[in-house]
C-alpha cells in the first residue's frame, strides 16, 4: 500500500506550487470556520489530512513554502468578535503531528541529534491524552486569576475572563502550600471541553427547546465559552484540563512532569493519564493503552501528546515556525470506506502535466462526503489497476487527503484504463520524458490549459499578487485574445473601454483592476521570477537567486553563461556561483539555462521587462553582529549540535552555509575542523571558536 505522505511519485514543481496554493486557501478557510466561527465543515481527521499533505509537499519542495503557508499559522486571526482581544505575552503554539510509530521514533531521534546526545542516551518524555477541546490560557498574578483568553491566532485571542468564572475546574485563586510563594505571574494553559455525557444532555435539552443542536462536544464547548453573555456560559457544563503554561515570572520545577504536578497541587486539574516515559517503547505502549481506553473516557480525545521532560532541554530545543521542537502529537489512525470509481477525468496543469482525477460515488469517510480523489499519475493507476466501475477502498483522515488505497475488484474482467497519449485540451502528443513518471502535453504555450494556468500563476498571491485577475477573468480575457503573455496584463489599460462594455464590468471595477495592475509596475524581483513559472524555481529558490544576483539581468547573464545548451560546456565560474547558493543544484541550473535559451521564453522575458521595472533586490536583516553574513560551522561542536548552531545563525539574520567559498564571511571552528580551516586561511576568512560564537548569540539577546 502506498502512503502518499512518503510517496515516491512526487508531483512536479508546478503542480506542487498550485496544490500548496489551494491548500493554503482551504486550510485558512477551515481554520476560520473552526477557530473563529465554531462551525467546522469538515472533521478533525480531514483537517489533519489537509495539513499533513501541505507539510509533506513543503518537505519535498522547501523552496515552494508560501508566505501564507499554514505551517506558519496557529489557529485563526480574531476578527469581528463580540469579545475583547488579548495579546498573548508568550505565543500559544500548536504541535506537529505524528501518525506512525516510525515518526515517533524519528521525533525522539531528532531531539537526540539536536541536543548532540549519544544514540543510546535516554530521553525522558511525558505522555498524556490529547483532549479535543478549545485552547485557553489562564493568567494568574500572585495566585489570583486576572485574565483568561482563547488561543485565537496564537498571538491574539479573545478575552473570556468573565466566562471562565463559571467553569468549576478553574480556580479564581491558586492554592499554595503554607511555605510556598506563588510566582508573580504564571499563565496556565489547557483545554476547555465538555464531557460526552454532558454534551448528550445539552443537545437533548437544545432539541427539546427547538434550539441549535451542536455537532460534537468540541463545538459545544467552543460555542459555550465564546459567549458575550456570560450567563449562557454559566448554564453550560464546561470543564478544564491543564497541559502546560505560557508566560511565567518563575517556574518552580525543572521538569515538565514535576511542573504539571505542581499545577495540580495549586488546584487546577491535569490529565489523570499523564505519565513519565523513559524510552520510545514506553511512549508507544502508553499510546496504545490510551487508544484502548478511548471509547470509555469521559471526554473526546484524538491522540497522545509527548513532551521532552527536561525544561532545560526544552529551552535549548526551542521552536520552529508554529510548533516546539520538544513536543509532538501522536494522532489516532485513519478511517476507511468503500465506494465505486465512476469516471476518470484528466486535468492539464501549468507545466502540461496530465493528472488523472477519479470521480466517485459519494461516500462518507471520517465524517466527510468524498466525491473526487486524485490518482496522481499513469504509474499510480497502473499500480492500483483501477478502471471505471471498480470498487475501491478510500482512506481519508490524519494520514492523507482522500486516497485510493486498494482496488477490491482488480481481478474482475474489465477493459484496462488506457492513459491518454494526447492532450485532452489541445490534442498535442502527451509523453513522459526519460526518467519521469509524469505524462506531459508537448503543446507548450499553444495549449490553452497551460497558457491560462501560467497566467493565473503569474498573478497569484505568492507571485505578483494582482487583485481582480481571478481564474474567470483570465479565462475570459484569454478567450478574447487580450491576454496571451504576462506583459499583456500591463497593456490591459489600453482596453479599458472594451472591458467596461462587457457584462459584469462597471467603471469602478475596471478602474480597480487597472489600478491593481499599475501598482505592480515595479514588482519585487523575486516574486516576478517565481511568477514566470520556470520549472524547479519556487518562491524560496527565487529569493535565494535574487539575494545573490540582486538584478534580473545579472541572473539571466549567469544562467546563460552557466548552461549554454545541451551537450555544450558552460562557463565553470558562472555555474559554480549558481551552485554555491543553498537550494540551487544542477537541476535548477539546467532549468534556468533551458529557459533562457528558448527563444520564445526570451521574447516573453524581454516583453515583460519592457512593461515593468523591478528594483534591485535587497534584503533587510536583523541587527546583530552576523546579520547578512554567511557563516560556516566546522569541526566538532561541544556545547550544541550542528542543527542547533545553524538555527542560531538563522535567528540572527545570518545564512548558514555548508561549504567554504569566497562568499563566506565567518567560520566557527571546533576541534578537528580540518580542510575548511586551511581553505579559510587561504581566503583570509575570519575564524572564531565556539565560545566566541556563544558571545555573539548572547550579545544579540
Amino acid at each position: 500500500m502506498t502512503d502518499p505522505v512518503r510517496d515516491t511519485n512526487l508531483p512536479d514543481e508546478a503542480a506542487a506550487a498550485n496544490e500548496l496554493m489551494r491548500l493554503a486557501r482551504q486550510i485558512a478557510y477551515h481554520n476560520r470556520r473552526y477557530h473563529a466561527e465554531d462551525a467546522p465543515e469538515i472533521s478533525d481527521a480531514e483537517y489533519d489530512a489537509l495539513v499533513r499533505r501541505n507539510a509533506w509537499l513543503e518537505a519535498a519542495f522547501p523552496h515552494l513554502i508560501r508566505a501564507d503557508s499554514p505551517s506558519r499559522a496557529v489557529g485563526h486571526e480574531v476578527s469581528a468578535s463580540p469579545l475583547g482581544k488579548v495579546t498573548h505575552e508568550v505565543r500559544m503554539m500548536s504541535l506537529d503531528n505524528a501518525y506512525t510509530d516510525e515518526e515517533v521514533e524519528d521525533f525522539v531521534a531528532r531531539v537526540r541529534r539536536f541536543l548532540a546526545l549519544p544514540a543510546d542516551a535516554p530521553v525522558t518524555m511525558t505522555a498524556e491524552d490529547k483532549i479535543d477541546g478549545l485552547s485557553c490560557s489562564l493568567r494568574y498574578e500572585h495566585g489570583k486569576l486576572v485574565r483568561a483568553a482563547t488561543r485565537g491566532d496564537g498571538q491574539v485571542g479573545e478575552d473570556v475572563t468573565a466566562n471562565v468564572a463559571y467553569i468549576k475546574d478553574i480556580p479564581q485563586q491558586l492554592a499554595a502550600r503554607p511555605d510556598e510563594t506563588l510566582p508573580d505571574v504564571f499563565e496556565i494553559r489547557g483545554e476547555v471541553y465538555m464531557a460526552k455525557a454532558d454534551f448528550l444532555a445539552l443537545n437533548a435539552a437544545q432539541a427539546e427547546r427547538e434550539d441549535k443542536v451542536f455537532a460534537n462536544p468540541r463545538n459545544a464547548a467552543a460555542g459555550s465559552l465564546r459567549q458575550k453573555d456570560a450567563s449562557i456560559t454559566a448554564a453550560r457544563p464546561l470543564r478544564f484540563l491543564a497541559h502546560g503554561w505560557g508566560a511565567a515570572s518563575s517556574v518552580p520545577e525543572d521538569t515538565q512532569f514535576a511542573m504539571m504536578q505542581r499545577i495540580a497541587a495549586w488546584g487546577v486539574p491535569v490529565s489523570p493519564l499523564l505519565v513519565h516515559c523513559g524510552s520510545t517503547p514506553d511512549m508507544l505502549a502508553h499510546y496504545r493503552s490510551i487508544q484502548a481506553q478511548r471509547a470509555d473516557l469521559p471526554y473526546d480525545i484524538d491522540g497522545v501528546v509527548y513532551k521532552v521532560d527536561s525544561l532545560e532541554w526544552q529551552r535549548r530545543l526551542g521552536f520552529v515556525a508554529k510548533a516546539p521542537r520538544w513536543g509532538m502529537a501522536h494522532k489516532f489512525p485513519a478511517e476507511r470506506a468503500e465506494t465505486t470509481l465512476e469516471a476518470i477525468d484528466i486535468q492539464v496543469g501549468r507545466t502540461g502535466k496530465l493528472t488523472p482525477v477519479g470521480r466517485l460515488a459519494p461516500v462518507l469517510v471520517g465524517g466527510v462526503t468524498v466525491t473526487n480523489v486524485t490518482l496522481h499519475n499513469r504509474d499510480e493507476i497502473g499500480r492500483l489497476g483501477v478502471r471505471v466501475g471498480d470498487r475501491v477502498v478510500l482512506q481519508r483522515a490524519g494520514d492523507v487527503i482522500p486516497q485510493v488505497v486498494e482496488n477490491l475488484t482488480r481481478e474482475t474482467p474489465r477493459d484496462a484504463y488506457h492513459f491518454p497519449d494526447h492532450c485532452p485540451e489541445c490534442g498535442s502528443e502527451a509523453v513522459a520524458e526519460e526518467g519521469e513518471v509524469d505524462v506531459r502535453c508537448t503543446g507548450g504555450l499553444i495549449c490553452p490549459a497551460q497558457r491560462t494556468e501560467r497566467l493565473r500563476h503569474f498573478v497569484s498571491r505568492a507571485a505578483l499578487d494582482i487583485e481582480g485577475l481571478g481564474e474567470k477573468t483570465i479565462a475570459e480575457f484569454f478567450a478574447l485574445g487580450w491576454l496571451e503573455s504576462p506583459a499583456d496584463i500591463y497593456r490591459l489599460r489600453k482596453r479599458r473601454d472594451d472591458i467596461v462594455g462587457r457584462e459584469g464590468w462597471k467603471d469602478k471595477s475596471v478602474d480597480n483592476l487597472l489600478a491593481a495592475i499599475e501598482a505592480k509596475r515595479a514588482p519585487d524581483a523575486a516574486r516576478l521570477l517565481f511568477g514566470l513559472g520556470i520549472r524547479h524555481v519556487g518562491a524560496v529558490t527565487a529569493r535565494d537567486l535574487m539575494k545573490r544576483f540582486v538584478t534580473l539581468p545579472a541572473l539571466r547573464d549567469a544562467a546563460q553563461r552557466a548552461w549554454p545548451g545541451e551537450g555544450v560546456e558552460g562557463d565553470p565560474e558562472a555555474r559554480a556561483e549558481l551552485l554555491s547558493i543553498d537550494g540551487v543544484g544542477p537541476v535548477v541550473v539546467e532549468a534556468l539555462g533551458e529557459f533562457f535559451h528558448e527563444p520564445h521564453n526570451v521574447a516573453v522575458w524581454d516583453d515583460l521587462l519592457s512593461e515593468v521595472s523591478p528594483p534591485d533586490f535587497i534584503v533587510e536583516t536583523r541587527a546583530s553582529a552576523v546579520a547578512g553574513k554567511t557563516v560556516v560551522f566546522t569541526g566538532k561542536l561541544e556545547t550544541m549540535s550542528r542543527d542547533e548552531a545553524k538555527a542560531q545563525a538563522e535567528a540572527l539574520g545570518a545564512r548558514a552555509a555548508g561549504s567554504v567559498s569566497p562568499k563566506t564571511d565567518l567560520i566557527v571552528a571546533g576541534p578537528g575542523a580540518g580542510s575548511k580551516l586551511k581553505k579559510a586561511a587561504e581566503l583570509g576568512i575570519e575564524v572564531i571558536d565556539e565560545a566566541a560564537w556563544a558571545d555573539i548569540v548572547k550579545a544579540a539577546g
